[in-house]
């Protein structure tokens, strides 16, 4: 694994790696039926948050398909983790890695996800030398479209009911944006 510094801090935000002490901030979000909807899953319970957050606790390497690096999204002075920001190495050969995130919806509007999305991106394009950049996300999904964009992405799929979501099939936008393409002077600030 290349190493790197965490927390990761923006103007306004502290990517960290999550601990026990987050799980109500983690369960106030991921129970939210508006959260999973997009996830192609159902809402989380309590224990299953708690799973979720001791395997995240125990660390990961950047070496293998499908080593991630999930960490928390909390604003820089607040108590509690709004959101979560994910980087899979989807093929490691090849250096490429899939972004996600999600937030608590009464954090929206505030740019946070665009915020955290682009330190995370910094850190894929710079730290971890990663060469593509993609994010997979339902074309419901206008708030995820919009941070895409945001950040630069170019929309190079549209997967159409590619996905079956209970009773409903999804469809699927990826966005992609290769290292080259990321403004040299976007990167996030270790601590």
């Amino acid at each position: 694994m290349t190493p790197f510094s965490l927390p990761v801090s923006t103007e306004r935000l502290v990517l960290r790696p999550f601990t026990p002490d987050d799980l109500d901030a983690v369960h106030a979000y991921q129970r939210l039926p508006e959260v999973a909807r997009y996830l192609y899953r159902p809402p989380l319970t309590r224990e299953q948050c708690a799973e979720s957050l001791a395997k995240r606790a125990a660390g990961t390497s950047w070496t293998a398909d499908g080593d991630a690096l999930v960490l928390a999204v909390q604003p820089a002075g607040e108590a509690d983790v709004v959101g979560e920001i994910v980087l899979k190495l989807a093929d490691a050969r090849a250096r490429q890695a899939e972004i996600g995130w999600v937030f608590h919806p009464g954090a929206g509007g505030r740019g946070y996800a665009t915020e955290a999305a682009r330190a995370a991106a910094g850190l894929a394009f710079g730290t971890l030398g990663v060469h593509r950049l993609f994010a997979r996300l339902d074309v419901l999904n206008t708030g995820s479209v919009r941070v895409c964009e945001r950040l630069g992405l170019r929309r190079e799929a549209h997967l159409v009911e590619n996905d079956l979501d209970g009773d409903r099939w999804g469809s699927e936008y990826v966005y992609a944006l290769l290292a080259r393409e990321w403004p040299p002077d976007v990167a996030p600030h270790g601590s």
